[in-house]
């Protein structure tokens, strides 16, 4: 069997975290990395933290990986200005799958968001959307695309606007069905689940692209 080697930036948040547990379980996977901006302590061989600036990353940080899983993001309360979003959700991802595809990765795999799309009006999709088809123009031999709606699960820090949405979207979820079945709320974890499978899976397609009903399915 192929052994494989991961990338996970992203890993301390929701799905992150989710993320570099189930890779951990997978024996397809000898050794993982993750990047962060702190040290933090992990309870496997198989994972090596890199603590980095993401500000100022360069391509010679970047592990050889097989697979980049990229988890990571932003709210405009917690960044404050459009800039400073932008940064986290679209020159962030740009930059770390460039870096990693001059290294020799094959597989990029990104969480975007439900709605994405680079000639939306809300400026939070078409921020997703422009990284997106920046992604798509990189010549990787594969690249996914996780569009989750709302998420559902403990984080580590206090989001009380995306709780409240939480409670919501549980109460809402029996109503949303037909095409109004992509906007139910789905758990993290179920999104990590659907990466992992989706990295280890084999495929001819090039770029495939995930929406919210898909990911619950999967």
């Amino acid at each position: 069997m192929e052994q494989r080697t991961a990338l996970v930036v992203g890993a301390t948040g929701l799905i992150g975290q989710f993320l570099v547990k189930k890779l951990e379980q997978q024996k397809e996977y000898k050794k993982i990395y993750i990047l962060v901006r702190r040290a933090i302590e992990v309870n496997s061989k198989k994972v090596e933290v890199k603590v980095v600036s993401f500000d100022a990353l360069e391509s010679s940080v970047i592990p050889k990986v097989d697979d980049v899983f990229c988890c990571l993001g932003t709210t405009m309360k917690k960044a404050k200005t459009k800039e400073a979003f932008k940064q986290v959700d679209y020159e962030y991802p740009l930059k770390i799958a460039r870096g990693a595809l001059e290294k020799g990765a094959k597989q990029f795999l990104v969480v975007s968001a439900i709605g994405a799309s680079e000639t939306s009006r809300f400026f939070y999709s078409r921020v997703k959307g422009e990284m997106e088809k920046a992604v798509m123009k990189l010549a990787y031999s594969h690249i996914h695309i996780f569009r989750p709606s709302l998420l559902l699960g403990e984080r580590t820090e206090l989001r009380v606007g995306e709780k409240v949405g939480e409670w919501g979207a549980k109460l809402a979820k029996p109503l949303l069905k037909g095409a109004l079945a992509k906007y139910r709320a789905i758990s993290g974890e179920q999104v990590a689940q659907v990466m992992v499978r989706a990295a280890l899976k084999k495929t001819d397609q090039r770029v495939l692209i995930y929406e919210s009903n898909r990911l619950g399915q999967l």
